[in-house]
């Protein structure tokens, strides 16, 4: 079960704030951090308490800066530059669509007019918890979409490295390669050896994919000029062999790659 959703109650009736005070004692999805009915205070709770959902009146008549509207409150709580937005529902006897649409543009996320039927402080509450479900799932794509940027970046930057020095895509060992380093920058600290991580997900015996490896290495030395080689391959070689291992290979292009990210 998710943490209490912290809740403050930015009211003036008395009635009202009893009715929410009783409904919030009778739920454990939410803790009340304050009630008031001035808007003065009610920023001041804002700044402390850091409250996920806030309650607002849109008539204050208690108002202790001598506005009558929660317009000003809502401005000001933009000021406050908080490190979130709070979920902010209007409760308000006022119908009026011209209002509704201020208040929209001032970052209300919902207006309740109070004198519908279907009308409760359950009612309210129940809304902030969509609200809360919605916030939730959009943070959670958004950071699934942030790794899978990142790890489309530096796929196309693997890619392009390869594309230089001639591992052309028609080789079976460009695949390996370009699967091994990518999993070598993505798990720097994994217990696990990267030809056996090949090995897994691409279904093929340990030589297979060494070899497959090997092979486009070799045909990268053999179709490249020496000129682009030293260009964009300049850790040493073997002068014996005269081409990289497979796994120098690969780690120069992680070390390589890691300093393009």
């Amino acid at each position: 079960m998710s943490k209490p959703m912290k809740i403050l109650i930015v009211e003036d009736d008395i009635n009202d704030c009893n009715n929410f005070i009783n409904c919030i004692k009778k739920r454990e999805d939410f803790e009340l951090v304050a009630v008031t009915g001035s808007d003065i205070d009610a920023l001041k709770y804002v700044k402390v308490k850091h409250p996920e959902g806030i309650v607002l009146d849109l008539e204050l008549n208690d108002s202790k800066s001598g506005h009558t509207d929660s317009l000003e409150f809502l401005s000001n709580v933009k000021k406050l530059n908080l490190n979130y937005e709070p979920i902010v529902i209007v409760t308000t006897h006022v119908y009026s669509k011209r209002t509704y649409e201020i208040l929209h543009r001032e970052g209300v996320d919902l207006i309740l007019y109070k004198d519908h039927p279907k009308y409760s402080c359950d009612n309210v509450l129940n809304n902030f918890l969509k609200f809360r479900d919605v916030t939730l799932e959009t943070e959670n794509k958004t950071i699934e979409e942030e790794i899978e940027d990142n790890e489309s970046r530096i796929s196309d930057l693997i890619n392009h490295e390869l594309d230089l020095i001639g591992v052309t895509t028609k080789l079976k060992g460009r695949k390996y390669i370009h699967d091994a380093i990518l999993y070598l920058i993505q798990n720097e600290n994994s217990n696990v050896n990267v030809i056996q991580y090949l090995t897994k997900i691409h279904k093929k015996s340990g030589t297979t994919i060494t070899n497959g490896i090997q092979n486009a290495i070799i045909h990268a030395w053999r179709v490249s000029s020496i000129e682009d080689l030293e260009i964009y391959y300049t850790a040493k070689v073997n002068y014996e062999t005269g081409v990289p291992t497979p796994m120098e290979f690969i780690y120069y292009y992680v070390d390589k790659i890691k300093k393009l990210i």
